[in-house]
């Protein structure tokens, strides 16, 4: 997947959302998505890249535990047919909830 399309695909779950961050003073509140590719993994040989998947991380968070909001970004993956691991942590810096979402595009 393009960085657009991953971008017109976050935009379905139909939450704020931002690609790594948003800017400093702008977080909307709770839930929003941020989302990134922080690597890719590739299948190469005889020093040719055949072909790369990206990974993707889609994060949710929310102050309080929210599964509509989570329900939402588990139907736009499903809908896309992309399999993901699903986990979950209370970060309490910034009291909110973390689902993450980590998936290969």
């Amino acid at each position: 997947m393009t960085y657009e399309e991953i971008t017109a695909m976050m935009q379905e779950i139909g939450l704020p959302c931002a690609y790594h961050h948003f800017a400093e003073g702008e977080s909307p509140p709770p839930p929003f998505v941020v989302y990134l590719s922080p690597g890719e993994h590739t299948f190469h040989a005889d020093n040719i890249n055949y072909y790369s998947w990206k990974q993707l991380d889609v994060e949710l968070y929310t102050d309080t535990k929210d599964p509509d909001a989570e329900q939402r970004v588990e139907d736009v993956l499903t809908t896309h047919e992309i399999s993901y691991v699903k986990s979950e942590t209370w970060i309490e810096s910034e009291r909110l909830y973390e689902v993450l979402y980590e998936m290969e595009v």
